[in-house]
């Protein structure tokens, strides 16, 4: 199984599997036609205040890591993330998410705790 992640503007591609959706807000600009998606799992998304905090600054992106990667460890977002390799079975997960920058944004620090439980 392999874990990517993509942005929800962009096209689906055929290998990218089990589409789960994790932004707690609805992309701006997007209808819910729109999306494909098998699965919008908003509460493994970082807090509102975490994610308010951090506000896509750049030089805040390594406090943001330790406390989003301490926000994944509670036992029930643990279960969750579980829950959804299982929904996945064999199939690749493709994290989706619509924050603009490709390389400060939270799907990226999930991507990485879904592997470590698989």
């Amino acid at each position: 199984m392999n874990v990517g992640i993509r942005r929800v503007y962009d096209p689906p591609r055929s290998a990218e599997g089990f589409r789960v959706f994790v932004d707690r807000l609805w992309p701006r600009g997007m209808r819910k036609d729109q999306l494909e998606y098998d699965l919008w799992e908003k509460e493994i998304a970082p807090t509102p205040g975490l994610r308010k905090w951090f506000g896509h600054m750049p030089a805040r992106w390594d406090e943001f890591g330790k406390k989003y990667r301490q926000e994944l460890e509670k036992p029930e977002t643990q279960e969750r993330l579980r829950e959804i390799i299982k929904a996945a079975g064999r199939r690749n997960i493709t994290l989706l998410y619509g924050a603009r920058d490709a390389e400060h944004n939270h799907s990226l620090i999930l991507a990485d705790a879904i592997k470590r439980l698989y």
